[in-house]
This record gives C-alpha cells, structure tokens and sequence, in this order.
C-alpha cells in the first residue's frame, strides 16, 4: 500500500482542515509531531515541523510545505463542493477548468499544499 506524506505548517489544524472539510478519517496521530489520516483507500501522513521527516537534508536543504505536486480526489458534484468549501474559507488557486476527461480545481489546504479536485466527465 501507498501512501502520501505532506508537510505541514501545524498539524492540528491539517488534521481538522481534512477530517472536517474533505472526509477523511484519522487513523492515528503523534502530537503535533504527526498523523496518519485515510479516505477511500488513500493514505495521508502530515508531517509537522517536529516529525523526524522534517529534519533538513544533509546538504541543509529543508522539507517544506506547498509546491505544484498534489493528490487528486474524484468528486460527484464539483460545483457544490467548490461552493460549499469557498463558504468555510478554503482558498483556491485557478477557478474550475473544463478538459476532455472532465473538470477540476486546486484548493489548498492551511499549509499552502494542492489538493485537486476533479469530477470526471
């Protein structure tokens, strides 16, 4: 089984931004240090600033929060998620697109990571 580690700036509030906005279910968590949450047979490790995987590298370089890569989360009414999610604060990055396999959006969660959200055609 695969799973996705994202960092995070606070993992409570990542925690509370994926179990009460996006469905998942928290499996397991380590403080503020980690957590394991799950939906629909994806994993999602949020890694806080004190987890060991947030140690810098040994050329310094720093695992950080944000960037372009992301999961993508199949979604049945695109439009009423994006409304519902904009009404609790969620910031998105572009507005819905429209491409031959069907729709999508980038939100992001409190931590500046991508999440897509795609409603298939």
């Amino acid at each position: 089984m695969a799973s996705i580690r994202y960092f995070v700036n606070d993992v409570d509030e990542a925690v509370a931004f994926y179990r009460d906005k996006l469905s998942f279910v928290l499996k397991q968590q380590f403080g503020p240090a980690m957590a394991i949450l799950e939906s629909e047979g994806l994993t999602l490790w949020l890694a806080g600033p004190l987890a060991s995987a947030s140690r810098p590298m040994p050329d310094g370089r720093k695992p950080e929060p944000g960037g372009w890569n992301r999961f993508v989360l199949d979604v049945t009414d695109l439009p009423a998620l994006v409304e519902g999610l904009r009404a609790q604060g969620v910031p998105f990055r572009n507005a819905i697109v429209e491409g031959p396999g069907g729709r999508q959006i980038l939100c992001e969660d409190p931590s500046g990571n991508v999440i897509e959200l795609f409603q298939r055609a």
